[in-house]
């Protein structure tokens, strides 16, 4: 669409509207008043019909991405167990504990579907309220989907899932991120995944066009210096060692890789022709991408459980012996990376990563990658990831280090800004 067509298309609409508004207010003045005289004026010329596919690059507004655009920086671990995330049930003295931690870099996109397996064990029971330990996103969620199921619902956690680690995600729609390990998690583990997938997205559409917009779809750019070819990890024979040998994954190829199978929901991303591509590069690809405003979406979920009569508790956890003693005689664990010391689950392993985060540009709802650097502008602010794709699901593997790198960010800044270059007309 061209400037001058959409200057033109503005105009005629506010003309369309006036010449509504006139002839309403004239017809009541004749009501009023037979004696007036109408004149009526011509109708205004409609405007060209709006350009159709390959006739011309979308209008984007730019992004600014400068250094002193940049408002904070977060550092978070992303909990992967290695056998994918833990769903299994236990005893801990009276109390029935279900699991449901462990989800890698998949935790806000898993989170309904594991949430209602969680619940539909606990049900199993026949219990009237449940204990739900953890308040991130996954604990969250499992508690609301529990109160749903008519359970009286009780979250025992040191903090509100603002201070979380969920709140430091990146925030889109990613449910194969660092997921599992495939030897681990076995065959069988696919099809749980496709399934907690499947009715997370579900249930993430039904929190379309809600005030504050906690989910929101924006068009997704991948641009290049040479054409796009989706990446590959083969295994690597001259590297011997593996999780089964080491504890931690020595290769992409070791992990767990599911996305094909619900392609047939998610967007998918396409070719742009050299007229369609709205950027300096020569090479795009651009999809649809979902993505969480994480302070409407907290407030979405904090407010139904309020609403529906949840008790909040504080409080911090040393040991399992603790959830037994509670006075809920079914609880659901829902802790994250805590989960490795809480309950020794030394099969989690850690995955540093790091966001940066500019001042929220909502009028540039889109995201753009270019080379190892990703820019998502959300409602919440434009995150800024500055990642190497050679390294693939490997990056931030056994790091634990939580502090901030503003060296990172910056770099990322100043590789991603030619990309963002307006294209020469």
């Amino acid at each position: 669409m061209s400037h001058a067509y959409a200057i033109h298309r503005v105009a005629g609409r506010r003309a369309v509207l006036k010449g509504v508004s006139g002839l309403a207010g004239l017809t009541a003045l004749q009501a009023c008043a037979p004696s007036v005289q109408i004149t009526r004026t011509a109708p205004p010329v409609p405007p060209p019909p709006a350009p159709r596919r390959g006739e011309g690059p979308p209008m984007l507004v730019p992004m600014r991405i400068s250094r002193d655009q940049l408002i904070d920086i977060k550092c978070c671990i992303r909990p992967l167990r290695a056998a994918g995330p833990n769903l299994a049930t236990e005893q801990v003295g009276d109390a029935l504990v279900i699991h449901n931690y462990g989800h890698g870099g998949s935790g806000w996109s898993l989170s309904w579907g594991s949430a209602e397996i969680a619940v539909g064990k606990a049900l199993s029971t026949l219990p009237s309220e449940i204990a739900v330990v953890g308040c991130g996103i996954i604990g969250l969620t499992t508690a609301v989907v529990a109160q749903r199921a008519g359970l009286k619902v009780t979250i025992y956690a040191r903090e509100m899932i603002q201070r979380t680690r969920s709140f430091r995600a990146s925030g889109s729609y990613t449910p194969g991120s660092r997921i599992a390990l495939a030897e681990p998690a076995g065959p069988q583990f696919a099809e749980q995944w496709e399934m907690m997938a499947r009715l997370s997205w579900k249930a993430f559409r039904t929190c379309l066009g809600l005030p504050g917009k906690p989910v929101e779809f924006g068009d997704s750019y991948a641009l290049s210096d040479k054409p796009l070819e989706k990446r590959k990890w083969p295994a690597d024979p001259a590297i011997t060692g593996s999780w089964a040998t080491t504890g931690l994954p020595q290769q992409n190829s070791e992990f767990a890789h599911l996305d094909e199978r619900i392609k047939d929901i998610v967007p998918q991303p396409v070719d742009l022709s050299a007229e369609e591509n709205p950027f300096a590069l020569p090479y795009a690809q651009r999809t649809s991408q979902m993505h969480f405003n994480f302070p409407s979406y907290a407030q979405m979920l904090l407010s139904e459980f309020f609403g529906r009569g949840g008790q909040f508790v504080m409080r911090d956890f040393h040991g399992p012996a603790e959830l037994g003693r509670l006075p809920q005689k079914v609880v659901i664990h829902c802790t994250g990376y805590a989960a490795r010391d809480l309950w020794q689950d030394k099969t989690i392993i850690p995955v540093r990563g790091q966001t940066g985060w500019l001042v929220p540009q909502t009028e540039a709802n889109y995201s753009v990658r270019y080379k190892n650097v990703s820019l998502l502008s959300k409602a919440d602010g434009v995150v800024i990831m500055n990642n190497n794709p050679d390294l693939g699901d490997m990056l931030g593997v056994g790091n634990a280090m939580e502090l901030a790198n503003l060296a990172d960010i910056e770099a990322g800044l100043a590789i991603i800004a030619p990309a963002l270059a307006p294209r020469q007309a």
